[in-house]
């Protein structure tokens, strides 16, 4: 094994072991993708401060990955088939086949949905259903419209699809969590546009996060 690879694959088990001990790690999609970073929680480690720190250091589109499974179990659809609406059709993305929005959801003992608290608790009460989500009645639970989205994850996860919510359930998968993570954009405040991986990398340095490829997760996990 070659150096890169070796730390590539030191990279990836160190991103693991973190998600396994309820920490955010950093994800790097591809260059040939979208390009971006992403920090990415296990959703039953989502507090109030995570979201703070997920809409303040991030400062993406705060989104709940449930496993396709899970999302059958619960009947959750694909947002763009289910949307009777001319804006649908013809859903070209420039870096995949597909997106996997699924629906907007808040859990009902939230009173807006928007504060930290609340969407912490959507999240975490999230993390509990895809737990057990055959003794879940998903809509007994949460309400549609809300203000956490979810993201539905291809059936087999990186061996159909290689976007961030495949990742992160698959770093869940092999750490132990549910089938439930949080995946959040970092962009860039100075240019608006997305953090580069170096930026990224400094970020997670300072803060004592795992940073990984997605390549290497690949590598590692298929």
């Amino acid at each position: 094994m070659s150096r890169s690879s070796e730390q590539a694959a030191t990279g990836a088990d160190d991103a693991i072991a973190a998600f396994g001990r309820g920490q955010p790690i950093l994800i790097h999609d591809a260059a040939d993708r979208e390009g971006e970073v992403d920090l990415v929680y296990p959703a039953g480690a989502v507090t109030p401060d995570a979201v703070a720190r997920l809409r303040n250091d991030a400062g993406g589109l705060v989104c709940v990955a449930l496993s396709d499974s899970v999302a059958h179990s619960f009947d959750l659809p694909f947002m763009q088939e289910s949307l009777d609406h001319p804006s649908a059709a013809d859903h070209e993305l420039g870096y995949d086949e597909r997106s996997s929005f699924s629906l907007t959801v808040n859990h009902r003992d939230t009173h807006t949905g928007i504060t930290d608290e609340d969407r912490s608790l959507t999240i975490t009460e999230l993390a509990g259903a895809a737990s057990e989500p055959d003794g879940t009645t998903f809509a007994e639970q949460f309400r549609s419209p809300g203000h956490v989205t979810l993201l539905r994850g291809a059936p087999g996860l990186l061996s159909d699809r290689l976007g961030h919510t495949e990742l992160g359930l698959a770093v869940a998968a092999a750490a132990d969590q549910p089938p439930a993570v949080v995946v959040c954009e970092m962009l860039d405040d100075e240019t608006g546009g997305a953090l580069t991986p170096a930026a990224a990398r400094a970020y997670a340095e300072r803060e004592g996060l795992a940073y990984v490829e997605g390549s290497a997760l690949v590598e590692r996990l298929m």
